[in-house]
C-alpha cells in the first residue's frame, strides 16, 4: 500500500467496484467472448485507475479473487506483488480462469513477473483445462515481451511446446499458441529466423489449426515492418 493511503479491505473494495458497475457493457463483453455471469461491465482503463489508487497489497488481491466477481479477479492480478505470489496460488487462480481476459491479465500483468513463470508456461502447455493451456501460452508470450533480460534460449525452449501443441482446435488455445509464436518471432533476428522455422514446419501439419497458426504468424514474422524494425 502507498503510505497516507488508508489500507481497503475486500469487502471495500467491492462496494467500490459496484459504484462503477455499467451493466450496459455486458453484451458487448460477452460478444467479444468475456464470459459475463458475475461480472460489473467495468472497464480496464477504469481498473486500472483504480489499482493506482490502492498500490500494491497482497492480501487484498487474495481477498479480491476470492469474490469471484470478474472485475475483482481482474484488479487482483494488478495489485498483487510478483514476489508474494506461491506456485501454489498460480495454480488455484489458473484453475479459477473463466474468460481469455482474465487469462491473459493475469499472465501478462503478475503471473509473468514471478520466479515460476518459466515453469508454469511449460507445464501449463500440456494441460486439458482450455484457460489453463492458454495460460501457458499467454506466458511465453508475456515473457517474449517483458523478460528483457532472457537470453534467447530461455525462448527458444518454447518453439518445440509450440509447435507439439499447435493442433488444438479450441479457438482460445490456437489463439493463444499463434500469439506465442508471433511475440518471440518479433524479439529479435534471431529468435525471428527460428519462429519461422518453427511456422514453416507447422504449417505442413495436417490440422486446419496448424496451418491458420503458421499463416498467420508467417505473414507478420516475415512482414515488412516486423522485418525492417529487427534489421535496425
Amino acid at each position: 500500500m502507498k503510505q497516507g493511503k488508508k489500507k481497503m479491505d475486500a469487502k471495500a473494495t467491492v462496494r467500490l467496484l459496484k459504484t462503477l458497475s455499467k451493466p450496459e457493457n455486458l453484451d458487448g463483453m460477452s460478444r467479444f467472448g468475456i464470459n459475463t455471469s458475475n461480472a460489473l461491465g467495468i472497464t480496464v482503463t477504469e481498473l486500472r485507475k483504480v489499482a493506482k489508487t490502492i498500490g500494491k497489497d497482497h492480501e487484498l488481491a487474495m481477498g479480491l479473487w476470492d469474490t469471484k466477481i470478474h472485475e475483482a479477479r481482474m484488479l487482483a492480478s494488478f495489485i498483487d506483488e510478483p514476489v508474494l505470489v506461491t506456485e501454489q496460488q498460480m495454480e488455484a487462480w489458473a484453475k479459477g480462469f473463466d474468460s481469455w481476459d482474465l487469462c491473459d491479465e493475469c499472465c501478462g500483468d503478475l503471473f509473468d513477473k514471478t520466479e515460476f513463470a518459466y515453469k508454469k508456461a511449460a507445464e501449463w502447455s500440456e494441460r486439458r483445462e482450455e484457460y489453463v493451456k492458454r495460460a501457458g501460452f499467454a506466458l511465453m508470450a508475456a515473457l517474449s515481451v517483458h523478460d528483457k533480460r532472457a537470453a534467447d534460449s530461455k525462448l527458444l525452449q518454447f518453439l518445440p511446446i509450440i509447435e507439439r501443441e499447435s493442433d488444438d482446435e479450441r479457438n482460445f488455445v490456437r489463439k493463444a499458441v499463434n500469439w506465442a509464436l508471433r511475440n518471440i518471432g518479433k524479439r529479435n533476428l534471431n529468435l525471428n529466423k527460428a519462429a519461422i522455422a518453427t511456422a514453416k514446419r507447422i504449417k505442413e501439419r495436417d490440422t486446419k489449426s496448424a496451418r491458420w497458426i503458421a499463416s498467420d504468424a508467417l505473414r507478420e514474422l516475415t512482414g515488412e515492418g516486423v522485418t525492417r524494425r529487427l534489421n535496425g
